[in-house]
């Protein structure tokens, strides 16, 4: 647990340093899509029953805030390693690839929800309800930016430069959680949309999070809860077993 605890603490105090820009500045951006999108266009919206648009807005700004900046920190945290030569120093100590995945995907949890209360903090003054179930908040957040966080760690390893970083932050993370519900919900899309969304499990991450606060939804919580409870473990299995092998991390 030492080599753990002392990579997550190298890990936190990374992003805190900066913490303007990694914790402060996605909070101003939702703020400026919370007045843009709920007094421009939020009454040609239709949204779930019984909740306004700016309401509404509200808990898909905070995920999506959440699993961009968890993606943010592993990705960007590896490749400056890797690119500074530093990463060796982190090699070298006898650390389990247990140790490794729980600092790095654990380090992008914390950012991701202290990114995601910051963002409630300053929206929930446009009308953001009592929520009514704590529990899915805190479970979909937590899956959320784990998923998110893992997947910045295969990105910090596959990626040789930070322009190929940012064709993954660009090109699939962007639309994934764009194109997810977060300013609409999926049930004023046509039918065969509504099918494409379905496919998407950032989609299931935002309604479960959004489902924690209204106690109404797209689809039901349970399925949001199966589809990203198998994706992470899977994703999970996934990288344990890719940072064993050490690919493009010891060779």
């Amino acid at each position: 647990m030492i080599g753990f605890y002392t990579l997550f603490k190298k890990e936190v105090l990374r992003f805190w340093k900066v913490g303007l820009q990694t914790v402060a500045a996605p909070m101003l951006t939702a703020l400026l899509y919370q007045l843009i999108f709920s007094h421009a266009v939020g009454r040609h919206i239709e949204t779930l029953p019984g909740v306004s648009y700016h309401a509404f807005l509200i808990p898909g700004l905070a995920m999506m805030s959440m699993l961009q900046n968890a993606f943010a920190n592993a990705s960007s945290s590896l490749i400056q390693s890797r690119l500074t030569g530093n990463l060796v120093f982190i090699l070298l100590p006898p650390l389990s690839v247990r140790s490794f995945f729980g600092a790095y995907v654990g380090a992008a949890v914390l950012r991701g929800l202290l990114v995601g209360i910051g963002v409630v903090a300053v929206t929930a003054p446009f009308g953001l309800p009592m929520p009514q179930h704590w529990g899915w908040i805190a479970l979909f957040a937590l899956l959320g930016s784990a998923v998110m966080g893992m997947f910045g760690l295969l990105a910090g390893i596959v990626a040789e430069k930070f322009d190929q970083l940012a064709m993954f932050q660009n090109f699939l993370i962007m639309p994934l959680t764009f194109l997810s519900g977060v300013f609409y919900s999926i049930g004023s899309l046509p039918e065969f949309w509504q099918g494409v969304s379905r496919l998407n499990p950032v989609f299931y991450m935002i309604d479960g999070f959004r489902f924690g606060f209204f106690g109404v939804s797209d689809v039901s919580p349970w399925l949001s809860l199966s589809v990203v409870g198998a994706f992470a473990a899977a994703w999970a299995a996934g990288m344990l077993a890719l940072l064993k092998s050490g690919w493009r991390l010891r060779s």
